[in-house]
């Protein structure tokens, strides 16, 4: 796979309670082909909700802010990475925070990338790509349901 040039599609899920931001991320992560599909819900909670939904696509990918009211982003990062299943979902966190001590917290519970905001699109997709060159091309895929 060319890190420049994604040769395949994933669903993501996007926390973020900022609509102008989850706009500008869902724009760039649908220009850049990447993905096939997106939900985007305003907080941990509803992330939580989401991911816990047996009738929810699965992401592949998990983008969250860390500052959004209700259970921010340190908090569900602290819950992905103490659940079994949910904590193997590769997660880019995207926020205003460049603070040492968030980032090495967000390393430390689950995150796979760190990006801080006004972001960079290019450095962000670069970075979702890496994660996807590195992470989900090494991972086993979960086994097809035969009665579909």
């Amino acid at each position: 796979m060319n890190a420049l040039n994604p040769s395949r599609t994933f669903s993501v899920l996007l926390v973020e309670d900022d609509s102008a931001d989850a706009l500008l991320i869902e724009d760039a992560l649908s220009e850049g082909g990447m993905a096939r599909s997106l939900t985007h819900v305003e907080d941990g909670l509803a992330a939580l909700d989401h991911l816990r939904d047996p009738g929810a696509e699965r992401p592949d990918l998990i983008v969250l802010d860390l500052n959004m009211p209700r259970m921010n982003g340190r908090e569900l990062l602290a819950v992905l990475r103490d659940d079994e299943e949910l904590g193997s979902i590769p997660l880019v966190v995207l926020t205003t925070s460049a603070a040492p001590d968030d980032i090495t917290d967000a390393y430390q519970k689950h995150a796979n990338a760190y990006v801080t905001k006004p972001v960079n699109l290019d450095d962000f997709l670069l970075a979702v790509q890496r994660i996807d060159a590195f992470f989900l091309d090494t991972s086993a895929p979960l086994p097809r349901d035969s009665r579909r």
